[in-house]
């Protein structure tokens, strides 16, 4: 079998590769996973020739139920991520988790986008596209299946998502919405 043309002094792709892997945990010195979904070159035409600035959608999450967005806007794009990420941890929502998975399926709408999410089985991943994937993996969501409907804009898909995890109930919530405290009713008894 032929081997592919390599160039000189690049290296072949493996266990030792330099790269790494590219999902590695990204957690900054708080503890905080952070992961940047989308970055944006904002063009203003003025009189004097054109102002660049960049907009950045960030997302954050602790690994533990608790996971966060926010959209910064800075001339540089390493201030607009800082921006982000502190707009991010200021709106962080605790979300409802059944062991890796989530509880129950769910489709989430915002604007024209829909995010469908449902429970896996241990051991099948996260199946998600690219704004999806990164906040199911700042949530520390090891297991779920997802399929982005509608619009392809990261900032719809990252809002449809969240409104999907905020409807999210465990069993015991909803029976405590019910009113579920009662003992189970026995069949053929007449009060």
């Amino acid at each position: 079998m032929q081997r592919p043309m390599q160039r000189p002094g690049q290296r072949q792709g493996g266990p030792g590769s330099q790269r790494g892997d590219r999902r590695q945990e990204e957690r900054n010195e708080s503890g905080m996973i952070d992961k940047v979904v989308h970055i944006n070159r904002v063009t203003k035409v003025v009189k004097g020739g054109k102002n660049f600035s960049f907009s950045a959608l960030v997302v954050v999450g602790d690994g533990q139920g608790r996971v966060g967005f926010g959209s910064g806007k800075a001339k540089e794009v390493p201030a607009a991520i800082k921006k982000g990420i502190e707009i991010a941890k200021k709106n962080m929502i605790k979300i409802a988790m059944a062991g890796t998975t989530i509880p129950h399926a769910i489709v989430g709408h915002y604007g024209a986008g829909q995010v469908l999410l449902k429970p896996a089985s241990e051991g099948t991943g996260v199946i998600a596209g690219g704004p999806v994937r990164a906040i199911l993996e700042s949530a520390g969501i090891q297991n779920i299946l997802t399929k982005s409907l509608g619009t392809a804009n990261p900032h719809n898909v990252v809002k449809a998502t969240f409104e999907a995890l905020k409807l999210l109930r465990t069993e015991e919530q909803y029976k405590a919405l019910r009113g579920g405290n009662e003992p189970a009713a026995e069949g053929g008894e007449a009060a």
